[in-house]
């Protein structure tokens, strides 16, 4: 399913809370799948959001704008975002 399949102006928010780690991506993309089956836009709420891993911050670049959107994103995770898409360019 591309983003043409999904219905315009409706998303579902996921609240991401505590702690994301490796461990929790399965979860937590069987959650952005089943919105995306459902034609809903996957909003990905960091806000309170304390602790993640490298995976986890690999998959929210990879997935935010493509498979998701990402709101309420907490400073330290955007900045690590951007070191780890600015690496990855270098490479």
């Amino acid at each position: 399913m591309n983003l043409r399949d999904i219905s315009p102006g409706y998303h579902v928010t996921i609240r991401v809370s505590g702690k994301l780690f490796q461990g929790h991506l399965p979860y937590l993309d069987e959650l952005v799948r089943s919105a995306r089956e459902c034609r809903l836009w996957p909003v990905l709420s960091l806000s309170q959001l304390e602790e993640l891993d490298r995976e986890a911050v690999v998959y929210l670049i990879g997935g935010e704008d493509r498979q998701f959107g990402i709101i309420s994103c907490p400073d330290f995770v955007r900045e690590w975002m951007d070191r780890e898409k600015k690496r990855a360019a270098a490479a």
